[in-house]
């Protein structure tokens, strides 16, 4: 089967006489068809997620037990040295970062 060969000028010739064609029935008050308007992103805007750092005692199986406020480190050890003591299992300190949540004020 022998293939047509088109070259790229005469496609780009084809397109300039349609487009000839097309000005002259528009100058001569016939209907030309509008190009659909561009539509408008539909993306969505990210939203700020703010958080926050605290320290979080943990016991042996990693289940957090207490929760304390960054600045309170020395509590956190204290309380883990306290569980840890009296408990059956050793506890931890670990920080934890935690998601917060922001009301807004209409």
């Amino acid at each position: 089967m022998a293939r047509k060969i088109i070259n790229r000028k005469q496609l780009r010739d084809e397109v300039a006489a349609a487009d000839a064609v097309e000005a002259a029935v528009a100058g001569a008050g016939g209907v030309v068809k509008k190009k659909p308007a561009k539509r408008k992103s539909r993306a969505k805007t990210p939203v700020d997620i703010r958080m926050k750092l605290f320290w979080g005692v943990f016991n042996q199986t990693a289940k957090r037990v207490a929760l304390y406020e960054y600045s309170q480190k020395k509590q956190a050890e204290q309380k883990a040295a306290d569980l840890g003591a009296s408990g059956k299992s050793p506890h931890f300190v670990q920080k934890v970062k935690e998601q917060v949540t922001v009301e807004e004020t209409p």
